[in-house]
């Protein structure tokens, strides 16, 4: 019977980084995967000549987050990003940035003055209180706002929630506020990874930028890290007040989705194997320590990562404490609902480079990401993901005829242009960010089972919070003697 040293449950985003990078501090690594494809939520595939990602993502913390380090320390092929652009908010009657600082907020006539100057306070008081260590997360950002607000505020401010978060303002917190529209920012510099994770050997790798800079010309291959200007000193958190941009070192993958999965996958080394079509149906214990898990066979392994859904642990694991069961089953889930629109030709609308949202009645996030590379749409067409925040209690029926009233409200004119309607229904994080809502931590009751993945760290969004948890994931490891 064949031994790893590491089985990886799970071959998403989260377990194909834990792999790469295992794999790369010389352990024989396997992963399995109960799907046919790998990558998860981090994926692209082709419908009647559209390439559509699995959800509308956008990549943050480019220059010093924690995907940047991974990618700089482990990875042989490096993907290419674009500048995400922008954020805007679309009404029934403008089209503007959405505001980033005070005075973006200003001049952002989409509300009322006076709400204007309400919301600039209340972000002012929360960031000075951050900025002096003191804990928000579980304050939320309802009781942290006056409650005569004009209802087109309080829709705009429970849309920005939603989205960070998964829920309104209710249960959104107020620290997620801060840190999703970059007024707080956690950065990993190389110094920091290199302290919790220890060196590892350089290696000379041909990165995709290399590749395209010695067949295309300058203004095609640059990327996101090339053109972006760096400030020598970094602003404080209150000095964002006056200077902050959203879209802060943020960007989308060239060839979509598909090409930073391509990356992880394409950087694997021979001591890596990934088996499709397997689930795992057990997590094998002995003596209160992991020995291996169950899935067509028994596969033996020092080390098992989880990388599923946390709140199916208390299922694979006969005997868990509890305790540590009933924590796992306060992890919140959402449901989001994807709509990829193809139109026959490049619309006006959406001639920008970012992404948009709607905020009343029913919110939406949509992103024409063919803008940024017209190869994921047939020649002289164009692809736009809209994505929705849906309620779990509703039939999907429902909140998918919602939905495509709402975007036809927000663009009557679009309907007479559409080539391609797809749909997506999707958990996009394996834990919403929530005030109530738990998390779980990566060392388990079980010695030598880790848990990786969007349901282990808070900080960001999607692939950015992927990226977190398996440089935490390492850290804990190196801790525990089970890294080098």
């Amino acid at each position: 019977m064949k031994k790893y040293d590491v089985v990886i449950v799970g071959a998403g985003v989260s377990g194909l980084l834990a792999a790469l990078t295992l794999s790369k501090h010389g352990k024989k690594v396997l992963v399995l995967e109960k799907n046919r494809y790998l990558g998860g939520n981090c994926n692209s595939y082709m419908v009647d000549g559209y390439q559509v990602d699995t959800g509308a993502h956008a990549i943050t913390h480019l220059l010093e987050g924690p995907l940047r380090r991974l990618m700089d320390n482990y990875f042989d092929f490096q993907p290419v990003f674009e500048d995400y652009g922008h954020y805007y908010v679309r009404t029934e009657n403008t089209f503007s940035k959405v505001p980033s600082n005070l005075k973006d907020f200003v001049t952002f006539d989409v509300l009322p003055r006076k709400d204007r100057l309400v919301l600039s306070q209340a972000i002012t008081k929360a960031l000075t209180l951050s900025s002096f260590g003191i804990d928000l997360s579980r304050q939320s950002v309802y009781d942290f706002l006056p409650k005569n607000l004009s209802k087109d505020t309080c829709d705009f401010v429970d849309t920005i929630s939603g989205f960070l978060s998964g829920k309104s303002m209710k249960e959104t917190s107020a620290q997620r506020i801060l840190s999703g529209s970059s007024f707080v920012r956690d950065s990993i510099t190389q110094e920091q990874f290199d302290a919790m994770i220890g060196k590892i050997e350089p290696k000379k790798r041909q990165s995709a930028e290399s590749i395209l800079a010695s067949i295309l010309p300058s203004h095609l291959h640059a990327s996101l890290q090339a053109r972006m200007t760096r400030v020598a000193q970094p602003f404080t958190s209150l000095e964002r007040l006056a200077t902050n941009q959203v879209h802060y070192s943020q960007g989308y993958p060239r060839k979509g989705l598909k090409a930073l999965l391509n990356a992880i996958v394409y950087s694997l080394p021979e001591n890596v194997e990934i088996k499709t079509e397997c689930k795992v149906t057990g997590i094998l214990v002995q003596d209160g320590r992991v020995s291996g898990v169950e899935a067509d066979e028994i596969y033996p392994a020092d080390l098992v990562v989880y990388t599923g859904f946390a709140t199916e642990i208390p299922k694979l694991i006969k005997d868990l404490p509890p305790v540590y069961a009933e924590d796992l089953g306060g992890i919140v889930h959402s449901k989001s609902l994807t709509i990829w629109l193809g139109m026959d030709r490049e619309l006006p609308e959406f001639n920008y480079i970012g992404s948009e949202i709607w905020f009343k009645d029913f919110a939406y996030w949509a992103m024409p990401i063919s803008n940024y590379d017209q190869s994921l749409a047939p020649k002289g067409r164009q692809l736009v993901g809209f994505s929705f925040v849906i309620d779990e209690h509703r039939s999907e029926e429902h909140e998918l005829k919602k939905a495509y009233e709402t975007i036809f409200r927000a663009l009557p004119n679009i309907e007479k242009h559409i080539d391609l309607q797809h749909e997506q229904i999707m958990i996009p994080e394996k834990a919403a960010v929530t005030i109530d809502g738990k998390f779980a931590d990566i060392r388990t009751p079980i010695k030598n089972l880790y848990i990786a993945g969007t349901d282990t760290d808070r900080r960001s969004m999607g692939i950015t919070r992927a990226a977190y948890s398996i440089i935490e994931l390492l850290k804990i490891l190196n801790e525990d003697g089970n890294l080098h």
